[in-house]
């Protein structure tokens, strides 16, 4: 457990957190993907945009684990999950509870999917939105109504608040096998409609048309607004971390937000110390991300992955690959890809790093102080 003082003299602002469903760098064109996020790529030069950003994971439910607690993966499942995690286990909506914020996790489909309502239940959240409370909604698919409707109910819950401080955390689900979205909103990448190209266009469209309510009825100015992707769509392969597969886009706006094309490396597990930080809330937790609002000119940072039963510990020089019965390994980083063919001596601290998450879950530490 340790208090940093927040960065900011922020005091009551809003925090939205909007999660977009298995959305890769490959599929953003301002992170060098395909032509199909032009809304995300409109904001690479008005926000805190984050060009190296990765995933802890691959999977959703671990995804808003480290969005959402800070917490470092690892080859357990997710702490959404897991049985020692149901209550009394850190979330930044725990910190926000003591700082007088009313908490919401806003879902398009079934809540009860990866527990998410019941871990969010457990752990700081107050109400839980899902399908069945979306009256008359536009499009209904197979993981639930479209990521307009998902928008337009937050919208509303924002309209609708009282004064109170608001933390919402908005997860899209449209861009998900197979692949659902209503008719005539975007012109198609792909002449079959039911494509992830089609999918993640569709995705980025909604986003852009709900970032701009956001911004024309000045939430800009009275919140703190983070977009971040879960994950990668399907990632897979031989390798023992495919790390390009882990690039996910992310970029922060909003009151006292610096515009910036931030290139250090940067983990999942970093964005909720950070944002903590710019809401002006420097309350004790036990996360061990970076506050980036804090770290030095030169700080070039450090990313970790989890694929499968394999972590990975990304610097900018190297990365460190550690994996089940078998010592460790470290590779020069060339042309942004492991180097495999020289290895060099392990470093400790990706060692340190991995244990952590399991020592502190087995012993019920990932806590505030009682």
């Amino acid at each position: 457990m340790h208090t940093k003082p927040a960065s900011k003299n922020n005091e009551g602002l809003n925090l939205i957190i909007i999660v977009e469903e298995s959305l890769g760098a490959q599929f953003v064109g301002s992170l060098g993907g395909k032509p199909l996020t032009p809304s995300i790529d409109s904001f690479k030069d008005k926000s805190w945009f984050f060009k190296n950003l990765y995933a802890t994971g691959t999977r959703s439910a671990r995804g808003l684990e480290a969005i959402t607690t800070g917490f470092l993966p690892s080859p357990a499942r997710s702490v959404l999950k897991l049985p020692k995690a149901q209550s009394n286990f850190y979330t930044i909506a725990e910190t926000l509870e003591d700082n007088g914020y009313l908490n919401t996790f806003v879902y398009g489909g079934e809540s009860h999917f990866d527990n998410m309502k019941g871990f969010f239940y457990g752990n700081g959240f107050h109400q839980a939105v899902d399908q069945s409370d979306y009256k008359n909604p536009q499009f209904v698919g197979n993981w639930g109504v479209s990521d307009e409707d998902l928008f337009n109910k937050a919208i509303h819950l924002l309209d609708s608040a009282n004064k109170q401080p608001q933390f919402m955390l908005v997860f899209s689900s449209s861009n998900h096998t197979p692949f659902e979205f209503p008719d005539n909103k975007i012109e198609l990448y792909d002449q079959e409609k039911a494509t992830v190209n089609n999918a993640v266009k569709y995705a980025d469209y909604a986003l852009g048309q709900f970032l701009n309510n956001l911004d024309q009825k000045g939430y800009f100015e009275n919140s703190i607004v983070m977009v971040v992707a879960d994950h990668d769509a399907r990632v897979m392969g031989d390798d023992l971390v495919p790390v390009n597969r882990f690039h996910i886009p992310g970029f922060i706006v909003g009151k006292g937000v610096e515009n910036k094309i931030d290139e250090s490396l940067v983990s999942q597990i970093d964005l909720a110390p950070t944002l903590l930080s710019l809401l002006g809330i420097d309350s004790p937790t036990p996360m061990i991300g970076r506050d980036l609002t804090q770290v030095d000119s030169n700080y070039k940072g450090r990313a970790i992955m989890q694929y499968a039963n394999n972590q990975a510990y990304l610097t900018q020089e190297s990365i460190v690959i550690l994996q089940p019965d078998k010592k460790a390994v470290q590779y020069q980083i060339k042309d942004g890809q492991p180097d495999t063919t020289r290895s060099l001596s392990p470093d400790n601290t990706a060692l340190a790093h991995a244990q952590f998450a399991s020592w502190s879950y087995n012993n019920e530490k990932y806590k505030l102080a009682e």
